[in-house]
């Protein structure tokens, strides 16, 4: 009775949520191509001069102020337009984008991905749909990004976002300090064996630092690529599920399966061995950061080639002497998916002001070549210079205040501008690789309705975080028992339900995309 009234209490404080949304996308019209222009037309730059509020996840690079003020210098000459970047840091992330969604706050530009559930929010509203906007205010952009991917985005025959271009495979890996595995004669952690070996090695010979990098119980992800055959690895599917990519119309639970017990068991293992530090669920650096300030030895999940060039280019900077190894995940599998297209863009809210100018902005920072590298690299002379043809940093991580895609604008990059440090030939070759042995991306393009569970969706993710958490850093003694109460306790949230319902529309999908 207490849970049923708790969700009756959520669903209202969601519905209120959603409804403030709405009566802000009404005071700021229907979404229509003329929304935002000053004078009723499609002019971009009539009219008074504006402040267009852009939003990206993540923590701003310390140099921002001032490539916000040379972009403004720009955009203001050409559009009348100032910009705000705003972020909202790594810290919830998630829990502030829903709620910059659900509040009618204006927003003119905000981040869209697959992991940012894009697919769900488009379907629900919360962006402007681009179709009737993009010939008119941005036909460059239109014309820049290729057919297939404005149809590979669109969510019910509507495009909602403005896709990257550049194709890349954000297959995640294991990361390591490779330096340490030589000097110490420790072997690759290349499967679940020879992993827990090298973090014993570094454990016993590095005392003081954190075998495993992990601020949000977030390695469990890895480890489940790293054990499974031919497993997702699109992303993390949500809820505890199973969908085996040969046999995709076949959902499981992972969730309190044998497997899943194994797992935790693993987990309270490696705490026990003094692999995670005793405050694991409460450190507030980011698993990159420790692994590039020499603070832990290892990233298990989110570590894609990108990433960990990032991390190289850094510890190159300030430790030359360190070495980084990398092992991906689909060599463990088998197969690799490249990225869809959905994977990095850019919507304009519902609630924006200024949706026409938002656009013809955003054709700047993809197609204009002195916005675009603004942006990605920094300022010219002061943050990096062309050697080569390749990038390189000025000064280092520490004294660089704008390093390589300093705004995380993964999303803006332009094949045609891209300057590569020379360490990401590396990157270059383990793609050719991943081609080798990749398959069609079958997940991406399902778009998740959660409305016919949105309270017990909030009520589980309340319950994964006091119960899951602690099992997945080993800190729950009596393994078994804590795996019982936490399931005990996702039913009463509803899982049962999420699950059948989310399994529905998934089959419904793959119906509809002729997928078998």
């Amino acid at each position: 009775m207490r849970n049923k009234t708790f969700l009756r209490h959520l669903s209202l404080i969601i519905a209120l949520m959603m409804f403030a949304g709405v009566l802000a996308a009404c005071n700021t019209g229907s979404g229509g191509s003329t929304q935002g222009s000053p004078e009723g037309g499609s002019s971009t730059s009539k009219g008074d001069k504006v402040t267009l509020q852009f939003y990206m996840l993540g923590d701003a690079p310390k140099d921002l102020p001032t490539i916000e003020s040379e972009i403004n210098k720009l955009a203001e000459a050409e559009l009348n337009v100032n910009v705000k970047f705003n972020y909202t840091s790594w810290t919830d992330w998630d829990q502030k984008y829903k709620l910059l969604l659900s509040s009618g706050q204006p927003i003119d530009l905000i981040f869209t991905a697959d992991w940012t559930f894009y697919q769900s929010y488009a379907k629900k509203g919360a962006f402007l749909a681009l179709d009737e906007m993009l010939p008119k205010v941005a036909p460059a952009l239109q014309a820049h990004v290729p057919e297939d991917m404005w149809n590979a985005v669109k969510i019910n025959d509507k495009i909602y976002t403005v896709p990257s271009t550049w194709i890349e495979y954000v297959t995640e890996g294991i990361a390591y300090r490779e330096d340490l595995r030589e000097k110490y004669h420790l072997p690759k952690p290349e499967s679940m064996e020879t992993l827990e070996a090298y973090l014993e090695g570094i454990k016993a010979n590095e005392p003081d630092m954190i075998p495993i990098a992990d601020s949000n119980a977030n390695h469990t992800h890895g480890i489940r690529q790293l054990n499974a055959k031919l497993v997702n690895t699109a992303g993390q599917l949500p809820y505890g599920l199973d969908i085996m990519y040969d046999s995709p119309s076949n959902v499981a639970s992972y969730w309190g399966s044998a497997q899943h017990l194994e797992d935790l068991k693993t987990y309270k293992r490696w705490m026990d061995k003094g692999f995670f530090p005793k405050n694991v669920l409460n450190v507030k650096d980011t698993s990159n950061s420790l692994l590039q300030n020499g603070k832990a030895a290892v990233i298990l999940s989110g570590e894609n080639p990108n990433k960990f060039n990032a991390d190289v280019i850094k510890i190159q900077s300030t430790h030359p002497d360190w070495k980084l190894g990398y092992f991906p995940y689909p060599n463990a599998k088998g197969f690799a998916q490249p990225v869809h297209p959905i994977h990095n863009g850019f919507a304009i809210p519902r609630s924006s002001k200024n949706p026409e100018r938002a656009l013809a902005f955003y054709e700047k920072l993809v197609t204009d070549k002195r916005y675009n590298w603004l942006t990605e690299y920094g300022v010219e002379g002061k943050n990096f210079e062309v050697q080569d043809g390749y990038y390189k940093m000025i000064g280092d991580a520490q004294t660089n205040g704008f390093p390589r895609e300093g705004m995380n604008g993964w999303a803006w990059r332009n094949p045609e501008f891209m300057l590569y440090d020379k360490s990401f030939d590396d990157v270059l070759s383990m793609f050719e690789e991943l081609d080798k042995m990749k398959k069609p991306d079958i997940f991406t393009g399902f778009a998740e309705d959660w409305t016919p569970y949105q309270a017990e969706k909030a009520a589980l993710e309340q319950v994964e975080k006091q119960y899951l958490y602690p099992l997945n850093v080993g800190l729950v003694a009596d393994v078994e028992t804590g795996l019982n109460t936490f399931m005990e306790k996702a039913q009463q949230a509803g899982l049962e339900k999420i699950q059948s319902e989310y399994t529905k529309q998934w089959q419904e999908y793959l119906k509809s995309a002729g997928i078998q």
